[in-house]
């Protein structure tokens, strides 16, 4: 194998482009940044050197919703009303999944982010400890939320408390600082009242964060008014689970005063545009308010099944196009903004750091090919990758000083993607065979 994988220690990139300039990038043994500049290689005494000519450095893109598994399910079901989709495709082919499914879907998944330029991701779904095993072989960061849904039934309920708590239990026995644990509530209208406030008081005897979807169709929040008398927002504020450690997913449908609630209790909010386009939820996410009111807003893909791949440089061209066509503002959301989206808002959604190209941050890099078509004139960087380019441009991918891809290539790529089509092939089979 390449000694570029495996070697450990301190790494200098040579002679990278960061907003225009040729500089070394020095990242010290203990993966931080330990300078930037024509005298950073001063810094330290290299192990590894990487060569950045023809490169632009980037800080890695964080992916704050996803169902990562999902990708075995990729293309199973598409063009199809959202109800349907889930009755007839998604659910009966989840409830054969196995650990060794989930396992191998979420390999297969880190390798596409990784192959575009994804060094973090949050994560809600089933069999998480195996989830959490891949990531960790990967050399990926990643929170993990076991997907808690009671339907009103208090004995689904106390299953759903066992599971999380196991799942909490054993992401804290990994002692990783790489994987992290989180609490999954699904939604108001598959947690109940009584399981939503245990999740929000689990999350805050705990320390960790709550992955939650909120107001992504009409008809959720229409029924929440019926049957509770306020909005979304409203009742999972009441029930504890509106925190700075929330990541909130799609928020399409919130009003003003919802988006001023979530900046006031320091809310993240997921946007996924690439899913709700999809579905077709009819309304995009309300990005200038939640701005306005001081929300963090960072990006997300959903699962594989509805987007239908992981790539986070196309899904900043969705959020920036979706946001300029359906609030009628060719300015809204510009290209610098969006990349803040995918990385430092990520990041600080996560807690993995500033998520920038800082001395003192983790060496979490991606390098660009400056000679791609898509890169190629280079008036503005920011403007090319979000306007321009796709994943297929991200060639070198750094996650805390560890290089995960070089030059397009990531150890043990064929073995994956074979054992994930292989997978995905017996997951179907299954069910088949079972209906």
């Amino acid at each position: 194998m390449n000694e570029i994988f495996t070697a450990r220690g301190s790494t200098l990139i040579a002679g990278v482009t960061i907003d225009g300039s040729t500089v070394d990038i020095a990242i010290d043994e203990t993966g931080l940044i330990a300078g930037i500049g024509e005298n950073a290689r001063k810094t330290i005494d290299a192990d590894i050197v990487i060569d950045g000519s023809d490169r632009l450095a980037m800080p890695g893109m964080v992916n704050t919703h996803t169902h990562a598994a999902m990708t075995l399910l990729r293309g199973y079901g598409d063009d199809m009303l959202l109800q349907d989709w889930l009755s007839q495709k998604i659910w009966p082919l989840e409830a054969h999944l196995t650990g060794d499914d989930v396992y191998a879907g979420t390999r297969l998944a880190c390798l596409e982010m990784i192959k575009s330029g994804t060094v973090a991701f949050n994560d809600m779904y089933f069999f998480m400890d195996r989830a959490a095993a891949a990531a960790d072989e990967m050399g990926m960061r990643a929170t993990f939320a076991y997907g808690f849904i009671d339907l009103g039934m208090e004995e689904k309920r106390e299953a759903e408390i066992k599971a999380t708590e196991t799942l909490v239990a054993h992401v804290k026995s990994l002692d990783n600082p790489r994987i992290r644990a989180a609490v999954g509530p699904h939604s108001v209208y598959t947690v109940s009242p009584e399981g939503l406030r245990w999740c929000g008081e689990y999350a805050a005897e705990q320390n960790i964060g709550i992955h939650v979807h909120l107001s992504e169709t009409e008809k959720e929040v229409a029924d929440c008014v019926a049957r509770f008398g306020k909005r979304p927002a409203y009742l999972l504020d009441e029930c504890g689970c509106l925190t700075p450690r929330t990541v909130a997913a799609h928020c399409c449908w919130l009003d003003e005063a919802e988006c001023r609630l979530l900046g006031e209790r320091g809310v993240t909010a997921s946007h996924n545009p690439a899913s709700n386009m999809k579905l077709a939820v009819n309304r995009a996410m309300p990005y200038h308010w939640l701005r306005q009111y001081g929300a963090n807003v960072a990006l997300g893909t959903d699962g594989c099944s509805s987007n239908n791949n992981l790539d986070l440089m196309e899904e900043m061209k969705f959020a920036a196009l979706l946001q300029k066509f359906a609030w009628n503002s060719p300015t809204l959301l510009p290209a610098g903004e969006a990349i803040g989206m995918a990385t430092a808002a990520g990041a600080r959604a996560l807690g993995t750091g500033p998520g920038t190209l800082t001395v003192g941050a983790p060496a979490d890099i991606v390098l660009l090919d400056t000679r791609a078509a898509c890169n190629t004139p280079l008036f503005h960087a920011d403007s090319n990758a979000v306007y321009a380019c796709n994943g297929g441009a991200v060639m070198t991918v750094l996650c805390q000083g560890r290089v995960l891809m070089h030059e397009r290539e990531v150890p043990g790529e064929e073995e994956i993607v074979r054992e994930a089509a292989a997978a995905a092939r017996s997951l179907v089979d299954r069910a088949e065979q079972a209906s």
